[in-house]
């Protein structure tokens, strides 16, 4: 009776411990979960811009456009990160986010000479509805995503002086401003599950960004002359990342 009764504390032993097993084996992405993601995030502008356009000159309306001349913004890296709430085991509700970045307005066309022709510091949050594939279960997670994105642009700078001199004569200067846009955001990417709660990923996303730039000119003598363009910068986006899901 007493070996009997050693057998059926045994088995409802090990039963607790297969429980707890299972229970620490599900995938945490699951619903009410959140998920942290971060990794490097490469930024590839596909778009050009229009070309410059001379709105005034000491004030009086002009609107020449300055034929052959052009631009693109560079490509750039970061760190980005990511987190995400679990409505449901298959819909989540995520942030993009990344660290400051720099980017560089390269010239095209008769402007290709000068190379670099102003910098900025783009700040571009999203959020973002996911739909992930399969059961929580599964290790791997493909998902598509999509969202709005709010754009701006701190430090907008004009930074080759031969540039400026060649446009505006010796002793002129210039500044430059970058409209700001809300933009839709697509995205496609996978989780790959290696515990419970470590996971590795990679997505892809394009935004279609547009902002119109304005350029402050000032001769030697005061004259102030206004141009713009539209630039299109729309980015495919390549993020390769960890998270941790709580």
């Amino acid at each position: 009776m007493r070996n009997y009764k050693r057998a059926i504390s045994s088995v409802g032993m090990a039963a607790c411990i297969c429980s707890v097993a299972l229970i620490d084996n599900a995938n945490a992405q699951s619903a009410g979960s959140i998920t942290l993601s971060t990794g490097w995030l490469h930024i590839a502008p596909q778009g050009d811009a229009t070309p410059l356009t001379v709105e005034s000159i000491g004030g009086v309306s002009v609107n020449r456009q300055l034929a052959g001349t052009g631009a693109h913004a560079s490509s750039t890296d970061t760190v980005g990160i990511t987190t995400e709430y679990y409505v449901t085991d298959n819909i989540g509700i995520a942030t993009l986010l990344g660290l400051p970045l720099k980017v560089n307005l390269v010239g095209d066309g008769t402007l290709q000479k000068y190379g670099n022709l102003g910098s900025t510091r783009p700040m571009p949050p999203a959020i973002e509805l996911r739909y992930h594939l399969f059961s929580a279960e599964s290790k791997l997670r493909p998902f598509v995503g999509l969202g709005v994105n709010y754009t701006w642009f701190t430090q907008v700078r004009t930074t080759n002086s031969q540039f400026v001199t060649d446009s505006l004569g010796p002793g002129g200067s210039a500044r430059a401003t970058l409209s700001s846009s809300w933009n839709p955001v697509f995205e496609a990417g996978a989780n790959y599950a290696i515990t419970k709660h470590w996971s590795v990923g990679t997505s892809l996303g394009y935004v279609p960004v547009k902002t119109h730039l304005k350029l402050y000119g000032q001769t030697a003598t005061g004259t102030q002359i206004v141009s713009k363009s539209t630039l299109r910068l729309n980015p495919l986006n390549v993020f390769l990342n960890v998270a941790y899901t709580f």
